[in-house]
């Protein structure tokens, strides 16, 4: 009876984190399914560069105002349920932006995708957590690695809808039916019930444990070193195409690959970090990777061209491979915080990389190149490498 019971158990750990990981493939594939559509969009309209950054930051801006009510959606809806929602939101309002007539309308659009994602990817990562938990050992960089995965997908479809020729609207409208469609059949397998009554904090707040100054000082450290990670995946996002296109002269179908290059390289570094981590530590596997992306773009924009800028966003791609997801697991287990409360916040906070990056980096390219403004990349593996500690610091909770 009791084996009968643990192999029903497995098989419901297994169906769920495979749920989970087709959740994370959608939430990579939607945007990114955009992104090389990007440069398009701004030639149509015909923006500078500073206002096509500060257009496109519209999505993190709309990520960072909705970001802090993830929690209160996740307590009274799920994680599963929460997820679905907001994924199919995200297809909904990309497939607007593909079609919008005016910047206005674009931003607007982006705004409300971003704070579907930030919903989104906050109930995505607590049902992740939860599934990690039954299985006892790290699953999560494997789940963010399927999110690259998902990245890459939507990267070449991008590609390819440009190298057919087909228009924005029909090739964005298929992507939100599909992507939709997956996420509701996944669904059926994501765990049932609240997502926090076997927390780690939910015994540490029975105990009346508060959080201690020490605490505060690690969650703002993950959240810069969580910051770092989403300022280097903007730059693929944002930029890269446009860079690769206007600065390097890759024709388009092939600076798509600036991008495409990033995420499959954070996709093999995911792949391969829950190892690496279970054997290193997640702060020496950070460490190390920060000085990767470092090292590896910044001799692509001192030594600029086509296959060079490529490796360049491949080797930021595989630094900060672990670096989200490291921040996001350590800070979900300071004790004397909410059930959540450290997911939420990192969540919410790694969203000022991507909401300041993209008009940064556009004002230094008008006063000077996008090459300079791309120097973000290798300053954001050094801050990496700089705050790598903290994802092995303790931290003591304070009894109240």
């Amino acid at each position: 009876m009791a084996s009968g019971v643990l192999e029903e158990s497995a098989v419901r750990d297994r169906r769920a984190r495979v749920a989970v990981a087709a959740q994370f493939l959608t939430n990579g594939a939607l945007f990114a399914n955009l992104l090389p559509r990007f440069p398009e969009i701004k030639a149509d309209l015909g923006l500078s560069n500073a206002v096509y950054g500060v257009t496109i930051a519209a999505f993190s801006a709309g990520a960072f105002v909705a970001g802090l009510t993830a929690g209160a959606l996740i307590r009274r809806f799920t994680s599963a349920r929460v997820a679905v929602a907001g994924t199919v939101a995200i297809a909904l309002f990309v497939f607007v932006a593909a079609l919008a007539p005016s910047v206005v309308l674009v931003a607007g659009a982006l705004f409300l995708a971003g704070a579907s994602d930030a919903v989104t990817d906050v109930a995505q990562n607590a049902h992740a957590l939860r599934v990690q938990r039954n299985y006892g050992r790290s699953i999560i960089n494997s789940v963010h690695a399927v999110w690259a995965a998902g990245a890459v997908l939507g990267g070449l479809m991008g590609a390819g809808a440009i190298a057919l020729d087909i228009p924005r609207p029909v090739h964005l409208g298929v992507a939100a039916v599909l992507f939709s469609g997956v996420v509701l059949v996944a669904y059926r397998f994501m765990l049932r019930g609240a997502d926090h009554d076997d927390h780690p904090a939910a015994a540490q707040a029975n105990g009346e444990r508060t959080a201690g100054r020490r605490v505060y000082l690690l969650l703002t450290a993950l959240a810069v070193i969580a910051i770092a990670g989403a300022t280097v995946e903007d730059a693929g996002s944002s930029w890269a195409t446009l860079y690769l296109r206007d600065s390097v002269g890759a024709p388009g179908a092939i600076a798509a690959f600036g991008y495409i290059a990033l995420a499959a390289f954070m996709f093999v570094g995911r792949l391969i970090g829950d190892r690496l981590v279970d054997r290193f530590g997640e702060a020496r596997v950070a460490r190390a990777g920060g000085a990767l992306a470092a090292a590896g773009m910044g001799a692509a924009l001192a030594f600029p061209s086509v296959p060079a800028t490529i490796a360049g966003f491949a080797a930021a791609g595989l630094g900060v491979a672990t670096a989200i997801p490291a921040a996001m697991h350590r800070a979900d287990q300071l004790p004397g915080l909410r059930p959540g409360t450290g997911l939420t916040i990192v969540t919410w906070l790694l969203r000022i990389g991507f909401l300041a990056s993209p008009p940064v980096v556009g004002l230094v390219a008008d006063s000077t190149s996008l090459r300079m403004g791309l120097l973000t990349v290798p300053v954001a593996g050094l801050v990496i490498m700089a705050l790598a500690g903290a994802l092995s610091a303790k931290a003591r909770p304070v009894r109240s």
